[in-house]
């Protein structure tokens, strides 16, 4: 039996690390024909940090099925299997592959002058009389590269970790296919290593912790892709919201409300309705007009824009709007806040003459910079996407945009890669990716020139020389969307979220039911100054209600009991066990403000 298996082109970072699991796949994919007779196979390429396999299987397979699949895999690589390149024809191809379908169809589409390669896993070992047996145990359609042989997979440096459906080549019409995956490292202290670290991640699942702390919800039978905010997740957001408009005004943007839906017309001059279509909703019928649902907020900006003559005395412009917008996702590639139907972006959009066009970049960046410094994200890289092939507007332009975005990358001394031909059809742009606490990398901020619609809306000012020109226009998010930052948030703290944006940021808690008036005061003083403040005063134990207190990730719990009710202060605990000196109610309410003030991530 055998498989094909797709490469990536895409130069990797470890190279030698790629090509053990990319053997590794091989290996997972010979175990699972020998163990489930009748099995097709479709592609199993290597990944980062692992691999998987597609399968069509004969049964279905449930994770109890993954330990005897290892076991399969560590008898092979203990019998030092060799892996042996073999060029074929493409006669060869459709004949040694006859019976998989999968693998007859890419073969059909090789172009005609593409050599096309086996590997051969063969049998290393001699026979009883001496003589060499080099059999063929199992083959696989493949570019490579492997290991020469399996003696160099540590077969105790991998594991399978999971199944999951995936339709044969990303499309919903063709047939689901059963996908394993795992991980494969050189040895086993670098597959401990990751699994503790996959261990982190799953503690800090913001799904989870959504859950656990009563932040959101989604309810697929009311519609999938759809998030429901809870009040502790929209006391947050109010948080994020204010500070979010705040800076805005300070850096002089103008904030816009604009509709949920509008004429089909507005997509349609845009582009959009050419370029976008896959990912809009379908026109509803209003007055005998078809409407949509808006996916992006630009052209109504641009409708505003347009409301009167515009001077070069009034430009730049900066137009910002927290607005919801709708995008069709498919349901397999939804995925808690991360990925979703409906979400509310940070966006903006900024209108300049072209000699304004560097300066307003660079302000963009450092506005962005010091928005993602405030939520405690320092490691940020930036990412420089150029002219694709297709595009529209004049060269000139472009080399003046990229230009602007380049001077404003090194201004602010930012680490950075070309992304050659990553641009949009209508323009350069720079993506901003963050890095979290684990040290993942997430893409997040996006400042993008359009050259196509103020030529398609026919957007004009009017210039010194009494001459009408086009405005520069550029597009800006620099949270992203609320919903996939307040995910990013979530993990990258692991819920236990800074004072000043926290659902909850004090407890107080009383030894005894005795101190429940005195705790009343306190919280009754804390209220006064804006504090979200939860009062414990159930029956429960003491340390009960402090232990239900840090499970909510309350930053702050003050415990209040005989001395403090005499002395007037408060004893106060941290989220993380540690304690500070006691303070007058007074005084902590100071300290708490000046934190939540100040934006500190630190208690």
């Amino acid at each position: 039996m055998s498989a094909i298996n797709q490469q990536s082109e895409k130069p990797e970072a470890n190279q030698k690390l790629a090509v053990i699991r990319h053997s590794t796949s091989h290996i997972m994919a010979q175990a699972v024909v020998k163990l489930f007779p009748g099995t097709k196979v479709a592609i199993g390429p290597s990944i980062e940090n692992g691999f998987y396999y597609d399968f069509l299987l004969p049964r279905p397979i449930t994770a109890d099925d993954l330990e005897t699949i290892e076991n399969e895999m560590k008898r092979i690589i203990d019998s030092r299997q060799d892996f042996v390149k073999v060029t074929i024809s493409r006669e060869e191809a459709l004949r040694r592959f006859a019976d998989e379908e999968f693998k007859i169809e890419l073969i059909n589409e090789l172009p005609a002058d593409v050599e096309i390669t086996v590997y051969e896993n063969r049998n290393a070992g001699g026979l009883a009389d001496g003589k060499a047996d080099s059999s063929v145990l199992w083959d696989d359609l493949c570019r490579g590269p492997h290991v020469a042989n399996t003696r160099e997979i540590n077969s105790a440096a991998f594991k399978l970790q999971n199944i999951a459906g995936a339709y044969w080549r990303g499309d919903e019409n063709r047939p689901m296919l059963t996908r394993i995956y795992g991980t494969a490292w050189e040895n086993p202290k670098d597959l401990k290593a990751y699994l503790s670290f996959l261990e982190e991640v799953e503690k800090r699942d913001h799904r989870r912790l959504g859950k656990e702390l009563d932040l959101f919800s989604v309810h697929e039978e009311a519609g999938a892709g759809l998030i429901y905010w809870h009040p502790n997740g929209g006391r947050m957001r109010v948080a994020i919201e204010d500070f979010w408009r705040q800076e805005h005004y300070r850096n002089g943007y103008e904030i816009l409300y604009t509709p949920h839906i509008g004429k089909s017309w507005l997509w349609e001059t845009s582009g959009h309705l050419g370029f976008y279509k896959s990912n809009m909703y379908r026109p509803m019928q209003i007055d005998n007009q078809d409407y949509i649902i808006k996916p992006m907020n630009c052209p109504f900006h641009i409708m505003i824009y347009k409301t009167k003559g515009r001077s070069y005395r009034d430009l730049p412009l900066r137009w910002a709007e927290l607005g919801t917008v709708y995008r069709y996702e498919r349901s397999g590639v939804l995925h808690g806040l991360l990925r979703v139907r409906g979400f509310t972006q940070d966006d903006a959009h900024i209108f300049c003459t072209p000699d304004q066009m560097e300066a307003e970049i660079l302000e963009v960046l450092r506005f962005s910079l010091s928005l993602w410094k405030v939520f405690g994200f320092k490691d940020i890289k930036a990412y420089l996407a150029t002219k694709p092939q297709e595009s529209v507007g004049e060269q000139s332009r472009w080399d003046a945009a990229l230009e602007s975005l380049r001077k404003a990358v090194e201004a602010e001394g930012l680490d950075y890669e070309i992304d050659e031909g990553g641009g949009a059809f209508y323009g350069p742009k720079i993506d901003l990716k963050i890095k979290d606490a684990l040290g993942r990398e997430w893409q997040m901020t996006t400042i993008q020139f359009d050259f196509n619609e103020p030529e398609r809306f026919d957007m004009t000012f009017v210039d010194a020389d009494g001459q009408h020109k086009r405005p520069y226009m550029v597009h800006r998010a620099l949270l992203g969307s609320l919903e996939r930052f307040f995910g990013v948030l979530i993990e990258h703290f692991g819920g236990a979220f800074p004072a000043w944006i926290a659902p909850e940021q004090v407890a107080v808690i009383p030894v005894a039911e005795g101190f429940n008036d005195y705790a009343q005061k306190v919280i009754a003083e804390l209220k006064t100054c804006d504090l979200r403040v939860s009062a414990e005063l159930s029956d429960d134990r003491l340390n009960a209600k402090i232990r239900a207190c840090q499970n909510r990730k309350i930053p702050y719990m003050l415990v209040v009991g005989q001395r403090e009710a005499e002395e007037g202060t408060v004893s106060i605990r941290l989220r993380d066990g540690r304690q500070l000196p006691a303070m007058q109610t007074a005084d902590f309410v100071k300290y708490v403000l000046e934190k939540i003030e100040s934006r500190s991530v630190e208690l």
